[in-house]
């Protein structure tokens, strides 16, 4: 497989896409997301599998998004996530909520290639009142009063993430981020940025192949380095707090969120065409 660029990549998610997308302590695109940016992406509806970051609020406060499913949305230590909060005051997005198991459950079913899937813990809870699509039956292999939770199937049609490395054969390493697994086998397409691409079959490797996700669920991969930043990458980098916090601080309001954006999301493209 040859890798694209990120521009590319960003350029070949359609407005209104339902993008199924890892949580910061797991491998995000955020790369992916701030290209999505520049290409002033709108409409987009986001599944945190199963909450939701960084990349996210930075989507939300670009006017990216119309719809967030999520079982939280946060910056982690840095607090409550600005412009998801902003955009939840002031009505400019619809939040869907949901849980972690049951998100998880969702896309299971997809990649199971069943219609639904049956989950127990969230009857009692108050959210069944606001997911009208979630059904609560009577367990049909017990003699009755046995309620059981069916959640539909959900099929994203994106699943974007980033990784170690991909292979030359379009193979991608994510080592035990099984979730990115389970987003790509449940999404119509699977988008990949990677800090490279190197030569060999990962799947032909004793080591590698349990945590590589076949090249038949990726279809398009992006060099991008450091493409996780802020959040940690496996050994490759850790996490980076003081990044978070700084953008927590400046996304408070409107204009410090557009400063941010201008020196971290649209600065470095203006370098590279200038």
């Amino acid at each position: 497989m040859t890798p694209i660029s990120l521009e590319a990549m960003a350029a070949s998610v359609p407005d209104g896409a339902l993008i199924a997308m890892p949580p910061d302590n797991s491998l995000p695109s955020v790369a992916l997301a701030k290209a999505l940016v520049r290409r002033g992406a709108r409409g987009l509806r986001l599944l945190g599998v199963p909450v939701s970051g960084f990349a996210t609020d930075l989507l939300i406060g670009a006017g990216c998004v119309a719809e967030v499913e999520t079982s939280a949305v946060s910056l982690g230590e840095a607090g409550f996530a600005p412009r998801f909060t902003a955009a939840l005051k002031a009505g400019t997005i619809t939040v869907r909520d949901a849980t972690c198991p049951a998100i998880h459950a969702m896309l299971q079913a997809t990649e199971k290639g069943v219609p639904f899937m049956p989950l127990r813990g969230v009857i009692g809870s108050d959210i069944l009142a606001n997911r009208p699509d979630w059904k609560v039956i009577d367990n049909p292999f017990a003699d009755g009063g046995d309620p059981i939770l069916l959640l539909p199937a959900k099929q994203p049609d994106i699943a974007a993430f980033h990784a170690v490395m991909a292979d030359s054969e379009g193979n991608v390493w994510t080592g035990r981020r099984r979730e990115c697994a389970t987003i790509a086998h449940a999404s119509k397409r699977a988008l990949v940025t990677v800090e490279r691409v190197v030569e060999g079959n990962f799947l032909e490797d004793e080591r590698l192949a349990p945590g590589t996700i076949s090249a038949t669920y990726v279809e398009a991969v992006a060099i991008a380095e450091r493409g996780a930043r802020p959040a940690a990458l496996l050994d490759e980098y850790g996490f980076d707090a003081a990044y978070v916090a700084n953008y927590a601080r400046a996304a408070k309001t409107d204009a410090g969120f557009a400063a941010w954006c201008a020196e971290h999301v649209f600065a470095s493209l203006q370098a590279a065409a200038e």
